[in-house]
């Protein structure tokens, strides 16, 4: 770090409640970056910036400084057919939006470079959904990955070595020291690796709820007015929606699962549902704000035309034959998609309505079952998970279980049942399921 100020300095600086400024938060970034700070010291920033928080002006200099630390993507020169949009979700469990929504957007005109990650705890995670898909490759050579961004309209990937690497070094550093659960090292990683994609608008799906990231309702308010107000800071006009999570948001969790329930909405197969509904009001956000549409209802009715033409479908079906996928998957899935070999339906112990659940117990269900990860290293079952998730208030009895386990051995589907009574609460009382779409906030770039 040369003759700039001792990263020590500054550490104690916010260490003692101080105010970094600008130039000082790009130091300690550098240093994250490229190796001068110790993880000692990165960890000890972390705990600092944790205990005392950020103003607003401290998280947007930090979220501009890790956009920045490495590639920032460009378009300009690939004379691109629509505005470049993209999307991020909080986490929760059965949430594939983006595997239909992408391919949605690039129908109705939009180019979607959307980089994802992997499923970690109780959250699914895209690229784990995907990698259910024989042969996609989600880390492509860069311009093909710009080839598709231009020719399909959508590709979904992983983030590359170059984006956002000061985000990879303090995320890992965060996770084994207890500074996960702090706002603004939240929001600088989110929108770190999200506007370094040369994104021209952003929306975000901040869930709320059982089996949301967010401890509370207020704290996931406050999560999605802060991200819609840093990231227009920053240059990209943002929306955040506000959307529940007390239930999955698909009536399944599991990678290859909820791929076959994206091809299933993508053709018309299955319409209507939880799923559907956020992502058409994702979608509609994001329209209006790419100047695609001029309106809600314009906005939903080129995604209707979109999604009943088969031009969502078919770019979905581009992009995964151009990444290495098989080029029948959505005539085929069940000759491409792995299959569990033991399936089990699982009986609630008397009649009733189902009241409420504990949707992050379910994700941890899934993540026993071998669909997730207890750590990165850990390697992932795309077989495996629940399917027919009953939902809040619907009648479960003894021809409708709370659902179908799909897992490998006997003694996991034992495990999983039991999780599932456990997590599941059942009775008399007739219930409404909570309001689906609680607010939107939306932030214009200046």
């Amino acid at each position: 770090m040369g003759a700039q100020t001792l990263p020590q300095e500054l550490i104690r600086a916010k260490r003692d409640g101080e105010a970094l400024s600008v130039e000082a938060i790009r130091e300690l970034v550098g240093g994250v970056s490229d190796g001068s700070l110790s993880d000692a010291q990165v960890g000890a920033l972390a705990m600092a910036i944790y205990l005392n928080g950020m103003n607003a002006a401290e998280t947007l200099a930090l979220t501009e400084a890790i956009r920045d630390s490495g590639e920032v993507l460009t378009w300009a020169g690939l004379d691109l057919p629509g505005p470049v949009l993209d999307k991020h979700s909080t986490g929760g469990v059965g949430d594939l939006v983006s595997l239909v929504l992408g391919p949605w957007i690039a129908a109705c005109g939009g180019c979607v470079p959307m980089v994802s990650g992997r499923g970690l705890g109780h959250t699914g995670g895209t690229l784990d959904k995907l990698e259910a898909i024989p042969g996609y490759d989600i880390a492509p050579r860069r311009e093909r990955f710009r080839t598709l961004v231009r020719e399909v309209g959508v590709a979904i990937v992983g983030q590359t070595a170059e984006l956002a690497p000061a985000d990879r070094r303090l995320y890992a550093i965060r996770d084994v020291t207890a500074t996960v659960e702090s706002l603004p090292l939240i929001v600088s990683s989110i929108l770190g690796k999200k506007l370094a994609c040369g994104l021209d608008a952003l929306v975000m799906d901040v869930k709320t709820g059982s089996g949301a990231f967010m401890p509370t309702p207020e704290k996931s308010r406050k999560l999605a007015e802060t991200i819609a107000e840093v990231a227009s800071q920053a240059g990209t006009s943002t929306t955040a929606v506000l959307t529940d999570m007390s239930q999955p948001l698909a009536p399944c969790a599991g990678n290859a699962i909820e791929v076959h329930q994206a091809i299933s909405l993508l053709t018309g197969e299955q319409s209507g549902g939880r799923l559907l509904e956020v992502t058409r009001a994702l979608a509609v956000e994001l329209l209006q704000a790419g100047r695609l549409a001029d309106s809600a209802d314009e906005a939903g009715s080129r995604l209707d035309r979109a999604l009943a033409s088969g031009a969502a479908a078919e770019r979905f079906a581009r992009m995964v034959t151009g990444l290495g996928g098989p080029a029948d998957l959505l005539e085929r899935p069940g000759a491409y998609l792995p299959e569990a070999p033991v399936r089990r339906a699982v009986f609630a112990e008397r009649p009733g309505r189902v009241q409420r659940m504990d949707t992050r117990a379910l994700g941890l269900a899934v993540v026993a079952l071998g669909g997730g990860r207890r750590s990165p290293s850990d390697a992932i079952d795309s077989a495996v998970g629940l399917a027919g998730v009953a939902a809040i208030g619907e009648r479960v009895d003894a021809t409708r279980p709370l659902a179908v386990i799909h897992a490998r051995r006997e003694d996991d589907a034992d495990r999983a049942a039991a999780q599932l009574l456990a997590a599941i609460q059942v009775g008399e009382e007739g219930v409404a399921a909570p309001t689906l779409i609680q607010d939107t906030i939306r932030r214009e770039a200046p």
